[in-house]
This record gives C-alpha cells, sequence and structure tokens, in this order.
C-alpha cells in the first residue's frame, strides 16, 4: 500500500456485458487456431481491450476495407451489421463469424417487421454508431435517427410513428422522449428496446457510487454507454472521475485514506479496473 493508504473497491457488476464477453471469446478461438482474424470496426469501444487482441493477431478493418477482402474469415461484432454486409461476403465468398448480441439481432427484426409494415420508424440512437448503422439498414436507411427530442422541432412526420431505441441509451430519456412525443399530439407505438443488463446497471451504480468518497469511472472514450453510466456515477456522486487507463489517474485528485470506488462501461475490460485498482493502492 502507498502511504495514501487508499481502501480501493471495484464495482463486481461493471465489466463486459454479455454480448462483448460472446464475441470476444469467439476472436480469442479463432485467433488461437488461425493466428489472425479480420474485425469488422472495434470489437469493442475500448482502446486497450482492442490492442490486447491486436497483439494476438485480430486485425481491425473498415466497411470500405470489405468489398476488396476475398476468402476469409471476419468477424461482426457485437453491435450487429446492415443487410449490406451480409450481401458482400456473400459476393466475395468472406465467412462471416457472427458475434452479433441477441438483444441486438432480436431488435433489427423487430425494426424490419415494422418497416415491411410500412410504419413510420424513428430511432433514439447516437449518430453513426455502429449499432445504429446496422438498424437504419433495416429500414434502407428510410429511418429518422435522432440523439435529442429537439432534432424532430422542425422535422415533418405524420400522426402515426413508431419508435425504437439504441440498446444502450439511457431509460430515463428513452421514456421522457416517448412522454414529448405524445404530449404533441402524435399516435405513437412506443418499443422500450434498451438492454435490461445495461439498464439494471442504471439501478444499481446510485448505491454503489453513493458508497464512497470518489468514484473512480474507467471507460473508452467512444462507448457510448460508458458516457450514460458515468453520468449516473456523477449524479450521485460529484466525485466521480473519468479515465480510459490507470495512466490518466492523477494523485493530487486524492487524499490520504479516501475509500475509492471502481465502475465501468459494459466495454471495459475487468483486467482493466484491476489495474487501475493496483495503481491506486500504490498512492
Amino acid at each position: 500500500m502507498g502511504e495514501y493508504q487508499l481502501k480501493v473497491t471495484i464495482d463486481q457488476d461493471s465489466g463486459f456485458c454479455f454480448g462483448v464477453v460472446y464475441a470476444i471469446d469467439m476472436a480469442e478461438e479463432i485467433l488461437a487456431e488461425d493466428g489472425y482474424l479480420y474485425c469488422l470496426g472495434d470489437i469493442v469501444h475500448n482502446d486497450e481491450e482492442v490492442e490486447r487482441l491486436k497483439a494476438l493477431g485480430l486485425r481491425i478493418i473498415e466497411h470500405s476495407e470489405l468489398a476488396n477482402l476475398r476468402n476469409e474469415k471476419v468477424l461482426i461484432r457485437a453491435h450487429g451489421e446492415a443487410p449490406d454486409t451480409y450481401r458482400i461476403a456473400l459476393e466475395n465468398n468472406i465467412t462471416l463469424i457472427d458475434a452479433s448480441c441477441p438483444v441486438v439481432l432480436k431488435l433489427q427484426n423487430r425494426i424490419k417487421t415494422s418497416y415491411d409494415a410500412n410504419e413510420k420508424i424513428l430511432i433514439f440512437g447516437k449518430h453513426g454508431h455502429a449499432e445504429v448503422i446496422g438498424l437504419e439498414g433495416q429500414t434502407n436507411n428510410e429511418a429518422i435517427v435522432f440523439q435529442d427530442i429537439a432534432e424532430l422541432d422542425n422535422v415533418e412526420l405524420p400522426e402515426n410513428i413508431t419508435l425504437y431505441t439504441q440498446t444502450t441509451k439511457s431509460m430515463e430519456k428513452f421514456y421522457g422522449i416517448k412522454d414529448e412525443l405524445i404530449s404533441r399530439g402524435y399516435n405513437l407505438k412506443a418499443n422500450d428496446t434498451i438492454c435490461r443488463q445495461v439498464s439494471n446497471r442504471d439501478k444499481d451504480l446510485p448505491k454503489f457510487a453513493s458508497r464512497f468518497d470518489k468514484i473512480v469511472f474507467v471507460s473508452g472514450r467512444k462507448s457510448s454507454n460508458g458516457k450514460v453510466l458515468f453520468e449516473v456515477c456523477r449524479k450521485h456522486n460529484p466525485n466521480t472521475y473519468f479515465i480510459s487507463s490507470a495512466s490518466e489517474l492523477d494523485k493530487s485528485t486524492f487524499s490520504p485514506n479516501d475509500t475509492i470506488g471502481i465502475a465501468g462501461a459494459t466495454s471495459t475490460p475487468m483486467w482493466l479496473m484491476q489495474d487501475v485498482k493496483a495503481a491506486l493502492e500504490q498512492f
């Protein structure tokens, strides 16, 4: 223990959700057999975990590179993919290792059913997010994606609309949007498609965050879920600090005998939170 004698506890409910665990386990298995594997986009929104897997032979490619690939194996990450990806793979004799999260696949199917029924679809989600791109693809990119209700202020919508949400969005914000759209007079069919493993963390984190003098939240900066859960922690403990790795810790942030809670996103590996704990205990 260092001179500060910090008392550090990791939130055991934090870390990879089952969809990310499934994708990474699948990648590691193929890497052990073949020595390399292509992955369409970052397998997880955490740079440290991506670098660990790249060292094992994972090759990250963009969608623009997929069309030039032939006769290879390509991993589809937990976020899922649009129909075009499957079409290109078939044309190029690419074997897809499909690690799409079952929750995301179910959502894709529901959106496709709504689209086939000629419903006007709105998706509450982050513009350009991998999962959202896959969801839009189920509607031939005709769905309206918005991150904030204000984006719909000047959009002409029909009386009947169908609302879906990216699986990792805030439940509180989703239901606020639902109520606002109803108050604007729309006949709304609202579908709560938020992953319960994610939303349950919204419920459990407040109690965890309030137990400690300070919270260190560990997450990749690209993680939408990380941004949501960080705000949950900060709401219930103003002394909450966002970092992506142990190297970002600042000793001056802490005081002797502080109690510290470490929490993370669904894309944060447990080994990274353990690294942060070890670094804090050296202060």
